[in-house]
């Protein structure tokens, strides 16, 4: 009789244990995003858990295309954020895509070192003979991005100066900021106020620059749908003002 009740009193305790954690767990998501919105998400992070008490907000931050990769190989990501429409496509056929939106938008600059020993004074220079120029790699958005707008000016004898392919901008931001490289490619938000000490810029002409486009969206299969998708709303909601202010430009 007592082990009957000790074993009663051991599922009840273990019952509880689990409804805790299961409760736990329905307020705890982990977004993967794009890394040149790991400065930004997490002040949107922190503003939609002050709106939303109790709630939590976890982030994994990468390039797009390697996040699709872990999204389909069952990483366990509630929310994705892109910075390009293809990965998101990606993940929308496998696993699939709930409440997709696209969100922001981003140019993109040249950066280089704040004494700039190759003397980056125009776009054009990038394919002078011996600069060496650092890109994220091809299959990263901001490197795609990066060579479309290279090929818009004319510029592709430029990738023969490419010393390195990084597999994100903040490789490439670390880069050019520690001086081995003369120049490299980034989005024009990843130029924070930390990042502009180290750095100088130079702009990419309009007609030749890109527009990069970011769609956010709960994966299938979470098991904190409603959360996830609270977040995604915060995003495209309030969570715009705070974009904004980094520099990020609003979806079409």
């Amino acid at each position: 009789m007592r082990f009957a009740r000790a074993v009663l009193a051991a599922s009840l305790v273990a019952g509880v244990s689990c409804a805790a954690s299961a409760a736990a767990a329905s307020h705890e998501i982990t977004v993967g995003a794009a890394a040149s919105l790991s400065v930004v998400f997490q002040q949107v992070g922190h503003a939609f858990e002050r709106t939303h008490p109790g709630t939590s907000i976890r982030f994994t931050f990468s390039s797009s295309n390697g996040l699709a990769t872990q999204i389909q190989q069952g990483a366990p990501i509630d929310v994705f954020a892109s910075a390009a429409p293809r990965w998101m496509d990606a993940v929308e056929k496998d696993p699939g895509v709930l409440a997709r939106a696209a969100f922001a938008r981003n140019r993109l600059i040249v950066i280089v070192p704040r004494d700039n020993p190759a003397h980056i004074a125009r776009f054009g220079d990038l394919a002078r003979a011996g600069v060496r120029l650092v890109l994220a790699a091809p299959g990263v958005p901001a490197g795609d991005y990066a060579r479309q707008a290279l090929s818009n000016a004319g510029l592709r004898p430029a990738l023969r100066n490419v010393v390195s392919n990084e597999q994100d901008v903040e490789g490439v931001v670390g880069k050019v900021s520690s001086g081995d490289a003369d120049a490299g490619i980034v989005y024009a938000t990843d130029v924070t106020p930390s990042v502009a000490r180290s750095v100088g810029t130079v702009p990419i002409p309009e007609e030749d620059n890109v527009v990069a486009v970011y769609d956010i969206g709960v994966v299938r299969g979470t098991k904190t749908a409603a959360l996830a998708r609270a977040f995604v709303a915060y995003v495209t909601g309030p969570g715009q003002a705070i974009l904004q202010r980094a520099g990020f430009e609003a979806s079409a």
